[in-house]
């Protein structure tokens, strides 16, 4: 491997980074992908690639669809839902790094995009989010253009209806989840019935490791109550709350004398929370690191 080549790769990284953890929810998951990607590059002919990064993407794109495969199989015996791993993407984090994963991939949209099939999500992510045309899609996941048109219509029709409507600005949205800590960290049950929606979902995400719902729960008394009997706990008061960028989008990061504890995520319609989305698993908090900051 020439220096040149080495000097290519690292130059595509984190766009090969932010192609396999759109594929997988996962950036420990991606960042292996990408360092098979490194190791099939070592065995090419540099001079023999007419488009270094199309190529670089069709490797990286084929070995995360061969293990999402993989992680589809394992999902099914997982203990509760399960989230995508939230990435750090504030001012605080590398700016390429962060604007790399920002960009498209939120974590509202991972969210969808797992509803999607591999075949699917794929497409998507190559075709919608890098703008790969459908014959250099096709040659990626080995399906003719048609074929990667329809699977791009489909995954396009899917994502559109179940993309959530963020109705509000940042600020706005802001203020209402400030609303929200305020009111869970006084166990003010009316405070929290008063910014969550009538029908709000609440999602969390343990792994069977951390305390979450084995289900998702519906409506603001329920959801209100089982929050509250988390952050509520002797363990709970131990923990300090920040506002933080992840994912591209605001997140309330909690963190512990052990590290972070949990990062949620908020879809705000109308003033109120219509989905709050929790992940305690800590095996996927190890892109969001604690950090020495006062919350807020």
């Amino acid at each position: 491997m020439t220096a040149d080549a080495t000097t290519t790769f690292e130059a595509h990284r984190r766009l090969l980074v932010g192609a396999a953890y759109r594929i997988l929810g996962s950036h420990a998951d991606a960042e292996d992908v990408v360092q098979e990607a490194w190791i099939r590059w070592n065995g090419v002919d540099p001079e023999t690639v007419d488009d270094a990064p199309a190529y670089l993407l069709t490797v990286t794109s084929r070995l995360a669809l061969n293990r999402l495969r993989q992680l589809r199989a394992r999902r099914e015996s997982y203990v509760g839902p399960w989230l995508p791993e939230p990435v750090a993407t504030g001012p605080a984090v590398d700016g390429a790094d962060a604007a790399v994963l920002a960009d498209e991939v939120s974590m509202a949209l991972l969210i969808v995009l797992e509803s999607l099939s591999p075949l699917e999500r794929a497409a998507f992510v190559l075709g919608d989010v890098f703008g790969m045309p459908s014959a250099e899609v096709g040659r990626a996941l080995d399906r003719s253009p048609a074929a990667v048109r329809q699977l791009l219509r489909r995954a396009r029709s899917h994502v559109e209806a179940r993309r959530p409507r963020q109705a509000v600005e940042a600020p706005r949205h802001r203020a209402v989840v400030e609303r929200f800590v305020t009111a869970a960290g006084q166990g003010d049950v009316e405070g929290l019935l008063a910014v969550l929606s009538p029908d709000v979902t609440l999602v969390t995400d343990g792994g069977g490791v951390r305390r979450a719902a084995l289900r998702p729960i519906h409506t603001a008394d329920k959801v209100a109550r089982w929050l509250l009997g988390v952050l509520t706990t002797p363990e709970a008061a131990t923990l300090t709350y920040e506002f933080r960028e992840v994912n591209g989008e605001l997140a309330v990061v909690t963190s512990g004398p052990d590290g972070t504890d949990a990062v949620y995520f908020f879809t705000v319609e109308d003033d109120r929370i219509i989905e709050v989305h929790a992940v305690r698993n800590p095996q996927k908090l190890t892109a969001v690191p604690p950090r020495q900051s006062s919350p807020g």
